[in-house]
């Protein structure tokens, strides 16, 4: 007989605490979050503890249910839970004890790099108030040593550590009493700490499926927990030692692997729910409901989500020419095909071929721009019934937004408008008239990549994306520059491959500049106009307009 969840407050040094990590009696489940705190955040708790200020409760179960669990806290391994014994389990304060015990029980050989993943965990205390300007605890992210009236907050719990440290104080300082101070002052803020006591709710009894519940029900740590990390707690023993988000995260590891990019952790949440049945995938109530609805039906949806993805992948890649998933316009256009091929049991090319004209339609029209849950529903029902072969993907009415003005890459505009001009534009040439990577670029930058033709600020249409362009040049040579050149050699090629004509350079020669943005607005516009028009899709009324922030 399972015993109801007792729960008893006690308060507890916080070097007791610590040291039950240490010993690996304390542990972290593997259904809570990873560890998300900013480093500015671990610094505020640090300043909080030295000026007393609680830092919360910590919420524990304890319990001799083997669960899994991190055997990383913090950045530090820890060791197995210790057989035969009961185990608390970690249910609120994961962010809080991680900072702290990767902070205070840090090993003296533990990386110090410029990389944040080693230098977050090394919190310095300045013990001279110059140096530490109000700002009482540091971060050392630079590579050089470490000044040494900065108590490294690593050595304060460790009595040889502390000694140690105090010895040195005593050789960088030019006199005893400055030394003393220094002293002092370190052994002050390690008081502070060894006697620091922190309040824990200790819960004992009830099933683990109780515990999830508190769990997910807290959600108290500052940070609000996304659906996709709340239904991964919910459903966690669903599908075998893993989390939902352990297997998402697969998931998109392997899409990224096959070069398309990451897909947002979301789009696959969603995605997931979908494919088991879900229409209203983007609700933001109920999800303990949710999470019941959908858990006996999780593994195979997650199988399902795996495979169909890729799917998705190769018709955006293969069939739409979108060579990277970060311009894709709209995510809910990613969950939508994956509805389409899972529930499709043969693609005929009549359908590709309207599936490709329905992402540019909607892509150029906005029809996803601010969707409701009750229209995310109704595409998923239309999507599922087209794949079924029992409806139609009927956007004739749809009109393409106007050129977009500004170049803005959260406009889902501005995205399918790149799609376009890699289309267009797909052997660009650098100065020398080799060929350029541009999808080798944008892998690695994004809007960097297409880099201002008038650089100039104030002048009008400067952000329009007819100011952009795809060209590398060498040190002290500007964009403007190099056209300007190249027009004057001939090299009518080299331009053309970046869709720039020669009419438009005579404005750059005489610094006419709104000249030239608007004569190329109005070339490129045209161009793309004509593909519009070329898919059976109105186009604009006005050649250019506002380009509407719009992607989720």
């Amino acid at each position: 007989m399972v015993k109801d969840i007792s729960v008893v407050p006690e308060v507890h040094f916080l070097e007791q605490v610590l040291e039950r990590i240490s010993q690996g009696e304390l542990r972290v489940p593997k259904f809570q979050r990873p560890f998300l705190w900013r480093p500015e955040q671990m610094l505020q708790l640090f300043d909080s503890m030295e000026r007393g200020y609680p830092m919360g409760s910590l919420l524990i179960w304890e319990t001799t249910m083997q669960l899994e669990s991190l055997d990383a806290i913090g950045g530090r391994s820890i060791p197995p839970a210790p057989e035969g014994a009961k185990v608390a389990y970690v249910l609120d304060g994961h962010q809080r004890l991680s900072t702290l015990f990767g902070v205070l029980h840090r090993s003296a050989d533990a990386p110090q790099s410029t990389q944040q993943e080693d230098w977050m965990w090394w919190v310095y205390r300045p013990l001279v108030r110059s140096a530490h300007d109000g700002v009482r605890y540091r971060h050392w992210k630079r590579g050089e040593t470490v000044p040494g009236n900065f108590l490294p907050m690593r050595s304060v719990l460790g009595t040889l550590d502390f000694l140690e440290y105090a010895r040195k104080l005593s050789e960088i300082s030019d006199s005893r009493e400055e030394a003393d101070r220094l002293t002092t002052e370190s052994e002050r803020i390690a008081k502070r700490v060894k006697n620091y006591k922190v309040s824990v709710v200790r819960m004992e009894g009830g099933t683990l499926q109780q515990a999830i519940e508190v769990f997910s029900r807290i959600n108290s740590s500052g940070q609000k927990m996304r659906p996709d990390q709340m239904v991964s707690a919910l459903t966690y023993g669903n599908i075998g030692s893993e989390t939902l988000s352990d297997k998402m995260e697969e998931i998109k590891g392997r899409v990224a692997g096959s070069g398309f990019g990451e897909i947002p952790i979301m789009t696959i949440f969603q995605t997931v729910l979908a494919l088991s049945g879900e229409e209203d995938v983007q609700r933001d109530t109920s999800w303990e409901t949710m999470a019941r609805k959908v858990q006996s039906h999780l593994m195979t949806a997650v199988e399902n989500t795996d495979r169909i993805l890729q799917e998705v992948v190769e018709f955006l890649r293969d069939e739409v020419r979108v060579p990277l998933a970060r311009l894709v316009p709209y995510n809910i256009q990613i969950l939508l095909l994956a509805v389409f091929f899972h529930f499709s049991e043969k693609v005929e090319m009549e359908q590709r071929a309207k599936l490709r004209n329905w992402f540019w339609t909607t892509s150029l029209a906005g029809t996803f721009a601010g969707a409701t849950t009750t229209q995310v529903r109704n595409f998923i029902q239309q999507m599922k019934a087209f794949a079924l072969g029992t409806g139609g993907l009927n956007y004739s009415g749809e009109r393409a937004r106007a050129f977009p003005e500004r170049f803005d890459l959260r406009s889902a505009r501005v995205r399918a408008y790149l799609l376009w001009d890699l289309q267009t534009f797909p052997e660009r040439k650098n100065l020398d008239g080799s060929t350029a990577n541009v999808l080798e670029q944008l892998a690695t930058a994004h809007s960097e990549t297409y880099r201002h033709i008038i650089t100039q600020s104030g002048v009008p249409g400067a952000s329009s994306p007819a100011n952009r362009i795809v060209m590398r040049t060498p040190p002290g040579v500007s964009i403007r520059q190099a056209l300007i050149k190249l027009a004057e050699e001939g090299r009518a090629d080299i331009l053309d491959s970046h869709g720039v004509s020669l009419a438009s350079i005579e404005h750059l020669k005489t610094d006419e500049f709104p000249g030239f943005i608007l004569a190329r607005q109005h070339e490129v516009a045209a161009r793309e106009r004509q593909f519009i028009e070329s898919l059976g899709i109105k186009s604009a009324d006005k050649e250019a307009g506002e380009a509407d922030i719009d992607t989720e």
